[in-house]
């Protein structure tokens, strides 16, 4: 690679990476994972890069790279042991979102690999159905209705939950 081409790649991979490493951990549900799948990602970017400084869009090309990577992780028939993060010598400070927010990335987890990246395209990153359905690579109908699917999967998940704390709220009283 030449040393303005890598030069111009060093300077996306730090503009971009904590992106593409939130996008990785709302898909993956998991920060080693995604750290691990935003490595491989940039790694084949790296190879190719090339082919992303001729990208009419260079970020859809990244992100197309980095969904392919995530479900390609997803897909595999084993599965990683799950990493735990060392407890904090200081407890986090208190917000009124932090139970929603556990509650709706332990609902993500729980999707189908193709479901969740499509909610994460749709809401997260903002894309319309159509860009999200190039990035998949698969129809605008096939989009609609893994948002439709998705986003009923997740709200029956969430009412579970929500369910589930209640039931032991009433116990305990």
């Amino acid at each position: 690679m030449r040393a303005s081409a890598e030069a111009e790649y060093k300077n996306y991979v730090t503009a971009r990476s904590h992106a593409l490493w939130h996008t990785a951990f709302l898909m993956c549900g998991d920060a080693h994972q995604a750290e691990d799948v935003v490595q491989t990602a940039l790694l084949k970017l790296y190879v190719a890069w090339h082919r992303v400084e001729r990208a009419e869009n260079r970020d859809a090309y990244v992100r197309r790279v980095l969904v392919r990577c995530v479900i390609d992780e997803k897909r595999r028939g084993w599965r990683r042991e799950r990493s735990v993060a060392a407890v904090p010598e200081s407890p986090a400070p208190d917000g009124p979102d932090i139970g929603e927010r556990d509650a709706v990335l332990q609902a993500l987890a729980q999707l189908a690999p193709r479901q969740r990246a499509t909610l994460v395209l749709r809401f997260w990153e903002d894309l319309s159905i159509e860009q999200t359905a190039d990035l998949l690579g698969c129809s605008s109908g096939t989009v609609r209705s893994q948002t439709a699917r998705g986003l009923a999967t997740l709200r029956g998940i969430l009412l579970d939950q929500q369910a589930t704390a209640l039931g032991r709220a009433e116990k305990e009283s």
